[in-house]
């Protein structure tokens, strides 16, 4: 009899132990369905023992051993333990996330072919020009599928969003017929990100797509220099921070790389922090392999679409894997290259569950596996240049603009503590867009709070709107006459009079997306205005008709949010203008200054991307702040320079290593009296400072109570020996109350 130690999905840091006969056929990293208590789980064999320490009549055998997927590579398995062991989570939940929903579900999953559709006889003799002029969308169906002979429904989809009507009336009209069977052909693309295909067919992509990709386009000295040094050393081990400006063609060093890469048949991992960053990437990595099977992997796919993409690179046919942090752990075996792009965002840190740092472990995947990490931004993570600094890491530069004929842009501060201002606006930002309008040229509004205004307020008795689910307010949405917390979702209507006084004369007071797109309306009342922000792009395909307007010059002024602070390319945009920039410089969290230059730097870098010059506008109250002052001067070296500096005297991060144990209960006084048990019960002969439990910053969100105890050591290893034995402390404590722990924080 075997004993399978079995990781299951349970918030308990241990293994369990099940039977199997000794003729079954079973190994590390299979699926197998398990009883736990009352119900049947999905677990995944972590071990294979010969003995248990329980007794035989304790230990129940395996119910089922899944053979619909293969088991999860050595290599994978070794990145979840690690990854598990670093942030001190149970391995059960670390392993079972990682995969795909349909892999934890308690029945095999049904790999059921998708729908195609291929022209009829009488579709294929139907020339384009019989079709109306007007009738755009159905001649290029018709020529689409002429040259693929069949597509698959999400290849239709991309085409228009009424293609998929159109195919309807293919049908209708005999032209077109319903297929199972996807056929990939060169060179049609295939397998492209998010679409849906028959995995099977990826194996008749073969090396030579090399040959006919799209042209790259010619690389300036540094870029030469960037991919001659990567590709250096390519078979083994070693962080390159990509540090390049702007503009300055970090994406094609990317695409350069990769393609050495695939030419030798490997596998490349590139992730970026947000969802709306992977249509233009997709679009950019298929017209340069149009012929090379890729995979997308982001929490917008539907179940069955990130189970087919999954699949696709644990077989090795999905060349490129791009997505976003959920993609670090996707089995590869044939992994060559990881690219991190924009690796200072904070969203590569997830900030609940197992919180894991995406940048680190695609650190740490790299060194496990041998290959290659590339991490890109402009404004690097200020511990990501420290270790580039000391030489952990191989330091790349781009210090111009890929585009020959284009410069950074001039950064001026609008001095505005004194200025009259027109709603939020000051005369100098109103003149620069009417002179922007005047030539033709796009401007962009940058304010990072989306809503009307921030809060509603009572200008008798004081009264503001709150939320009472957060320590909140809650953002006056005056369009929909509500009043919503952006951080729990709970809404509201806008009361007709104050709660506490009667007065009728409520005013909304500051200034937000919605606020800001009306005032400009009434300043240009022929300019064409566009809001981009969550509430605007929530529709699923808003955002990239959006973008397409602006790309096509059908808009005047954007209104963004950080939705459009980096990675985008507008060619005809020349001024950006900052409103309400001096919210962070108020900010107890000392990384505050950090991500407010990242954002403005990055913001700034849409204007003057091609030929036109562009001019970037700051409202501040502190011009002469050394933070904004290394702005005008597009000084990052030197803006991180003073920050460690500041750092390392406050012995904060990089030059201490942090962990916060976290504590939430209904109740403050609960979730504080859990911590100062746990504070008890540290182990003491340890190199490290437990400060005292403290409520977090913000107090309370949806309904619950929260507060932290921060646990600083000088060195990575005594904190994590210290955490290993902490751990196993905090988990003997029982009681009510939620705790976590967090190590290498990003928020207090």
């Amino acid at each position: 009899m075997k004993i399978l130690r079995v990781a299951l999905d349970v918030p308990l840091d241990t293994l369990f132990d099940y039977s199997a006969a000794d003729q079954d056929d079973i190994a590390i990293g299979d699926r197998v369905l398990v009883s736990f208590g009352r119900r049947q789980m999905v677990g995944v064999v972590a071990e294979i023992a010969g003995h248990s320490d329980l007794s035989p009549g304790r230990i129940k055998p395996v119910l089922q051993v899944f053979r619909d997927t293969p088991p999860l590579a050595e290599e994978i398995f070794r990145l979840l333990r690690f990854c598990a062991d670093y942030y001190h989570h149970p391995l059960g939940e670390v392993i079972l996330n990682a995969l795909p929903v349909p892999l934890r579900q308690t029945r095999p999953v049904a790999r059921a072919k998708p729908t195609g559709y291929r022209l009829t006889e009488a579709g294929l003799a139907l020339e384009t020009d019989a079709l109306p002029a007007r009738a755009i969308v159905k001649r290029k169906l018709l020529k689409s599928l002429k040259q693929a002979g069949t597509l698959a429904r999400g290849d239709i989809a991309a085409l228009s969003q009424s293609a998929l009507q159109a195919i309807k009336e293919f049908i209708a009209q005999g032209w077109a017929e319903e297929s199972d069977d996807v056929a990939i052909s060169a060179p049609t693309p295939a397998c492209r990100v998010g679409t849906l295909f028959v995995p099977t067919r990826c194996t008749e992509i073969t090396p030579a797509w090399a040959q006919r990709r799209a042209h790259p386009t010619n690389l300036t000295p540094a870029q030469e220099q960037a991919v001659a040094a990567i590709l250096s050393g390519q078979d083994q081990f070693q962080v390159w921070l990509l540090y390049g400006i702007t503009g300055s063609g970090k994406t094609e060093v990317y695409l350069q790389v990769i393609a050495q890469v695939l030419q030798r048949g490997g596998q490349a991992l590139v992730l970026v922090p947000e969802i709306n960053l992977t249509p233009q990437l997709e679009s950019r990595f298929r017209a340069r392999f149009p012929d090379t099977c890729q995979a997308g992997l982001h929490s917008r796919l539907s179940t069955g679409e990130r189970l087919r993409n999954w699949s696709l690179a644990q077989s090795g046919q999905a060349q490129i894997v791009l997505g976003t942090r959920l993609a670090l752990f996707t089995p590869m075996p044939k992994l060559k290259l990881i690219v991190v792009d924009e690796e200072h965002d904070a969203s590569f840190k997830q900030q609940d569950g197992l919180r894991y740092s995406a940048r680190d472990m695609a650190v740490a995947r790299g060194k496990q596996a041998g290959t290659p990490v590339i991490l890109g931004s402009a404004t690097p993570a200020l511990e990501t240049w420290y270790n580039a600094s000391i030489g952990r890491y191989r330091m790349l530069e781009l210090p111009a603009r890929a585009v020959a004929e284009a410069a950074l842009p001039a950064i001026h501060c609008i001095d505005i503590s004194r200025a009259k201002l027109a709603d939020g606006l000051s005369d100098s930002l109103i003149d620069a867009l009417r002179v922007r309008l005047e030539r033709g040229e796009q401007s962009l509004v940058f304010i990072n709070r989306r809503g009307f205004a921030p809060v509603m307020r009572c200008g008798q008795c004081g009264w503001v709107s709150t939320c009472h689910r957060c320590s909140s307010r809650l953002v006056v949405h005056l369009r929909e006459k509500r009043l919503r917390c952006h951080h729990c979702g709970h809404e509201s209507r806008i009361p007709p009079t104050c709660p506490d006084c009667g007065n009728a004369d409520l005013a909304p007071l500051g200034q937000g997306t919605q606020r800001l797109e009306d005032t400009l309306g009434s300043l240009f009342p022929t300019a064409r205005i566009l809001r981009v922000d969550r509430d605007s792009t929530r529709r699923k395909q808003a955002l990239p008709e959006m973008l397409e307007r602006i790309h096509a010059a059908e808009v005047d002024i954007v209104i963004g949010t950080q939705l459009l602070a980096k990675g985008h390319d507008f060619k005809k945009l020349t001024l950006v203008g900052v409103v309400n920039a001096d919210g962070a410089l108020y900010s107890a969290d000392f990384r505050a200054s950090e991500r407010l230059f990242a954002q403005l730097m990055q913001v700034a870098g849409r204007a003057g991307r091609d030929t036109l010059p562009g001019e970037v506008l700051i409202q501040t109250q502190f011009p002469t702040h050394p933070q904004f002052q290394a702005l005008i001067k597009h000084d990052y070296p030197g803006f991180a320079e003073t920050m460690l500096t500041e750092r390392k005297q406050a012995e904060f991060p990089p030059y201490c290593h942090q962990a916060l144990l976290r504590a939430e209960a209904p109740q403050i006084e609960t979730a504080l009296a859990f911590l100062r048990k746990a504070q008890a019960v540290a182990p003491r002969d340890f190199d490290v400072s437990l400060f005292d439990p403290v409520p977090a910053q913000m107090a309370r969100l949806a309904g619950m109570e929260r507060a932290h105890l921060l646990v600083q050591a000088a060195s990575r290893g005594a904190l994590q020996a210290f955490l290993g034995a902490w751990n196993k402390a905090l988990f003997g404590l029982g009681g009510s109350v939620r705790w976590s722990l967090d190590v290498d924080p990003l928020e207090f």
